[in-house]
């Protein structure tokens, strides 16, 4: 099993919209080989320490290393990264397995 956790910052005040164009692709990412699980999820209220008001993390299980990287050359996560790349601040992708 391969984890991802996907740290993505929006420009300032640009979350919302950034989410709701991740929010409309995530269909189209389950039902691709190998997915188990994507999702965003943001800090519950009170969250001490916080990624903040800007910051999503996209929690990802994949069935194998073949299948993340068929997921990234997706033309519809290409499609994603072209209309996003003006909403994002910054973003930090982590890939890990098991212990």
């Amino acid at each position: 099993m391969i984890h991802v956790l996907a740290i993505i910052t929006a420009k300032s005040g640009q979350r919302g919209v950034l989410l709701q164009a991740f929010k409309a692709i995530v269909p189209t990412v389950h039902a691709e080989a190998g997915c188990v699980e994507y999702g965003p999820v943001i800090d519950v209220d009170g969250a001490d320490p916080a990624f903040g008001p800007d910051t999503f993390v996209v929690v990802e299980k994949w069935e194998s290393m073949a299948a993340l990287k068929a997921h990234a050359v997706a033309s519809h996560m290409k499609a994603y990264g072209e209309k996003t790349k003006d909403l994002v601040a910054k973003r930090a992708v982590h890939v890990l397995t098991d212990a």
